[in-house]
């Protein structure tokens, strides 16, 4: 068994950190993230922390939630393995349990879902499901009292223009998934990084700011061009011959440092490299050493479109309504979580050059579904993707108390190859039309 507190001495202990991962088919499991913009009804303001988020996460408490407290401020909820935690622009943040299957998955997220606007409606709060704040000025959104935040927000400012931009307004959807050895990972890693471009197009749901269009269908994803290309983008390297944990991690070593925790305080050391850190060579810190609780926080400051901890997480979506928080852990669960599935995807995209894969990342925010590959629409390979994944979960046969499988929450995602049109096409077209170009119809067309 790993220690998290053992003393990092080799690069082999972080090697081996992320080997302990690997689990039997039985053990497999689903984690499921998503945030959401929260919002005053009376005035559409984003939250503040006092008499907003600080409200909800006391309020939750009456449905069993334990609070977790950083410096006098609650700042998370806890149960059963689930917790609930404030986003640096007062997003809130459901961070799932790991669940069987996509039913419990969809019903987990649904008795949340609940839970808040039952304590929502009563103090006047609404949330949205899109994947970046409408209408709010960047400098108009509330900053909340967490001390890795502060960190992260005065050094976006060093290395991209958009990293303020990424912390404040956007929200996401996340799937997290298992793999059984090194090989196992490493097929999954390259088949989600090469797609995770199409699920971007799929969700798409941010094609506004400031109260206008903004000329994107995920500007969300846009956003992600230009945070911080240290700890973003594609990973080519994780398609070259040779790639396993151990390359991982010498990446991870390479991308800058935000922070390290103390005493429940965290401690600025942004800049700084981990081999620094692991020399005992870290400003103002003379001699002090990681431990692999400090490799797993820095794990969590890297962003890349798909990233490895002790399981992957699928990170390229938009958040979304109800329904398409099921469809999106649906679909990677379909590609990823059954052989056959698996293989055919890769066989889909194993030619597909570094440079198509980038392009396909830059393009995609602005096109949508509408995007080319090859000289033709991207729509016939996210078709494909999703016949993948409805046999990946037929095979899975995991059944619900009507008698469906999993594969019921990729309807939506038909619908929207059918149609050609995701929800952002939607909201433009509404925006339009019947909107008369006013984003705060989007507060009552898009509240959960």
């Amino acid at each position: 068994m790993i220690r998290k507190k053992s003393i990092i001495e080799n690069k082999s202990q972080m090697v081996d950190h992320l080997a302990s991962g690997c689990k039997p088919l039985s053990e497999w499991r689903i984690g499921t993230e998503h945030e959401k913009i929260g919002f005053y009804k009376s005035t559409l303001k984003p939250l503040e922390y006092r008499g907003g988020i600080e409200l909800i996460l006391n309020e939750l408490q009456r449905f069993s939630w334990e609070p977790i407290f950083e410096n006098g401020n609650i700042i998370a909820l806890k149960r059963n393995g689930a917790s609930i935690s404030l986003e640096p622009g007062g997003q809130l943040e459901l961070s799932g349990a790991p669940l069987e299957n996509v039913h419990q998955t969809c019903s987990e997220v649904s008795r949340h879902l609940k839970e808040v606007k039952e304590v929502a409606d009563e103090i006047g709060i609404g949330f949205i499901s899109l994947g970046f704040r409408p209408d709010t000025r960047l400098e108009d959104v509330p900053i909340m009292p967490k001390g890795r935040y502060k960190i992260m927000r005065e050094y976006m400012q060093k290395v991209g223009t958009l990293g303020r931009e990424m912390m404040f307004r956007t929200c996401t959807v996340q799937t997290n998934l298992d793999f059984s050895s090194e090989s196992d990972m490493v097929k999954k890693f390259r088949v989600s990084l090469a797609l995770q471009p199409f699920a971007t197009a799929l969700f798409a749901n941010s094609p506004f700011t400031n109260g206008k269009l903004n000329g994107y269908k995920s500007y969300r994803s846009q956003v992600w061009l230009d945070t911080d290309n240290d700890r973003t983008g594609m990973l080519p390297f994780v398609f070259e011959e040779g790639f396993g944990f151990e390359q991982y991690v010498d990446y991870a070593l390479s991308v800058p440092m935000y922070f390290i925790n103390r005493n429940d305080t965290y401690l600025d050391v942004s800049g700084c490299s981990f081999k620094d850190f692991m020399n005992g060579n870290l400003k103002d810190l003379p001699q002090e050493k990681p431990t692999l609780s400090d490799f797993d926080d820095h794990l969590s400051t890297i962003f890349p479109e798909v990233r490895l901890k002790t399981f992957l997480e699928m990170r390229g979506s938009d958040t979304g309504p109800w329904s398409e928080l099921c469809a999106m852990p649906a679909f990677w669960v379909g590609l990823l979580y059954n052989d056959n599935s698996l293989d055919s995807a890769w066989d889909l995209v194993k030619d597909w050059t570094a440079r198509e894969r980038e392009q396909l990342r830059r393009e995609v925010p602005v096109s949508g579904l509408q995007t080319q590959f090859r000289g033709k629409p991207i729509i016939g390979i996210v078709n494909e993707c999703l016949n993948i994944s409805r046999f990946g979960l037929n095979a899975r046969s995991r059944i619900n108390g009507h008698g469906d499988n999993e594969s019921i929450f990729l309807q939506e995602l038909y619908d929207f190859t059918k149609s050609g049109k995701t929800n952002a096409d939607k909201l433009i077209h509404k925006y339009n039309t019947a909107w008369d170009k006013d984003t705060t119809r989007v507060y009552d067309e898009c509240r959960y």
